[in-house]
């Protein structure tokens, strides 16, 4: 695996944070995929996300794992997270990957939502 870190700070306070960038897997280039979409109508509202899934190695069979926070909707958010389906092919060339899954459970009623879609094309 090679890539870099980024180092940034902001200067408001004395914390940081650091960005890892995959380049390549075991030799391979790697690649990500946008996502978004509405979660399912519980208790009287629903949540959008998006998100870009975490890097994989190009040309070869995979998973992507993802993660993203939803809107703020009804006074709270959920969290969604999981692992796509393999790549599907498109005709034109690149492939995308199914997801779906449930969110975390939240709000004063404590509820979850459900999810489901099509990631984007591949990006570099």
């Amino acid at each position: 695996m090679t890539g870099f870190i980024v180092h940034r700070e902001d200067g408001s306070d004395s914390e940081h944070s650091h960005k890892l960038y995959i380049t390549s897997w075991n030799g391979r280039p790697v690649h990500v995929h946008p996502f978004s979409g509405n979660t399912s109508y519980d208790v009287g509202h629903s949540h959008y996300y998006a998100g870009r899934t975490e890097p994989a190695p190009s040309g070869v069979q995979h998973v992507h794992t993802y993660y993203a926070e939803t809107s703020f909707n009804a006074g709270h958010t959920h969290k969604i997270r999981g692992t796509t389906g393999p790549a599907i092919a498109l005709p034109g060339g690149g492939h995308y990957h199914y997801f779906e899954g449930y969110t975390t459970v939240d709000g004063s009623t404590p509820h979850r939502h459900h999810y489901s879609g099509n990631t984007g094309n591949e990006e570099a």
